[in-house]
């Protein structure tokens, strides 16, 4: 890309567009959120006039004009196929009919007249913790994201690229079923998730499966605890905060989902064998003390061979409510990269020194 051009990075939610700004130099221009509502509730074409809309914010607030745009990345939340035509069955964030099988790449590339690239907003998530904390190594290393919200979302970074797959459904982490020998209490029913399956690592780590499985139970045992008189999806959301205080039977219910995490990390290690185990989402934006014993907590539950522990780092997504709109940036670059190949970089220096130190103790049992 030619060092005058820059791409725009835009994460689309349910409620609100954020937008950034990359330079060729892999410099991002803004430092906070630009966020506009989504209006995806609206249909499609006022949600595509909402995304162009965080598109001009940002740039005029940084004093580029779109002619020097050589390209722009777009999130949204899934499913959607790799070229970014959302599910025929709809979504969580597309439930509108007109929404289903809807081409939003496209749609948004006609409306603004530059080539845009998609991914899901798990993958550009993942995209910016890579590039992130290898920098200008990130070409040479793989990682794994898993982050925590709604849903398990996060993906998978190999020579620091997204794995896509052929229908664009790689990376569907969530879904993925784990081994729960020594995660189910005695006479807890096996969690299940809104997608069909017994047992996979949303059911436990996500606030769907703190809603559908794992107060519920939690509650039979602490009957009188405080948030048995609450809706249970408002408990669900005020649980953290009597984790981060210590409550024994909230702490049951994190370590379940820092379990899960583990034995998702263990499968990883025996498929990608990652360098680096990032965890992102509200359980790890608590206070340190409580981040703290929860990665290790994940740790403890994350099986790798010696060889592996010693090399491997688990660490944290960054910024993560910048994540999306920054991985899509990268996104876009890479692809501007590749159709105008830059000269040679002079900004991405840094090293490939481990964020958090080396997996070790719990961790690095032989398989």
């Amino acid at each position: 890309m030619q060092p005058d051009r820059v791409v725009v990075g835009i994460d689309n939610g349910a409620t609100k567009n954020n937008a950034t700004v990359l330079d060729a130099s892999g410099r991002f221009l803004v430092d906070r959120m630009y966020e506009i509502p989504s209006r995806v509730a609206e249909g499609p074409e006022a949600a595509i006039g909402a995304m162009a809309e965080a598109m001009d914010l940002v740039l005029r607030d940084v004093g580029i004009g779109p002619e020097r745009v050589a390209a722009v990345g777009l999130d949204t939340p899934g499913p959607a196929s790799a070229d970014g035509v959302i599910s025929a069955r709809g979504a969580t964030n597309f439930a509108q009919p007109a929404w289903w099988g809807y081409d939003v790449r496209s749609a948004l590339e006609a409306r603004i007249g530059l080539p845009v690239v998609y991914n899901n907003d798990g993958n550009a998530a993942a995209l910016y913790a890579h590039h992130t904390h290898f920098k200008a190594d990130a070409p040479m290393h793989s990682s794994v994201s898993a982050i925590v919200g709604t849903g398990l979302g996060g993906g998978v970074i190999e020579a620091g690229q997204v794995i896509r797959g052929a229908s664009g459904q790689a990376g569907e982490l969530g879904h993925i079923q784990i081994f729960t020998n020594d995660i189910l209490a005695d006479n807890q029913p096996m969690p299940t998730c809104a997608c069909g399956n017994r047992g996979d690592v949303e059911s436990f780590a996500s606030l769907t499966g703190i809603v559908r499985n794992l107060l519920p139970y939690w509650l039979t045992v602490y009957p009188d605890h405080p948030l048995a008189a609450m809706p249970i999806l408002r408990a669900a959301k005020e649980v953290r905060v009597y984790g981060v205080d210590g409550d024994e039977m909230a702490l049951h219910v994190f370590e379940q989902q820092a379990a899960a995490l583990g034995r998702l990390f263990t499968i990883a290690a025996n498929f990608t064998d990652p360098r680096v185990y990032f965890v992102g989402g509200g359980v790890v934006e608590a206070a340190p003390h409580f981040r703290d014993w929860f990665l290790e907590r994940v740790r403890a539950y994350t099986i790798l061979r010696e060889e592996q522990a010693a090399v491997a780092t688990l660490a944290l997504v960054p910024d993560l409510d910048m994540a999306g709109a920054r991985g899509s940036a990268f996104a876009a670059l890479a692809s501007a990269d590749r159709d105008h190949p830059p000269g040679p970089p002079d900004s991405h220096q840094g090293t490939n020194r481990p964020a958090n130190g080396p997996l070790k103790g719990p961790a690095a049992h032989l398989a």
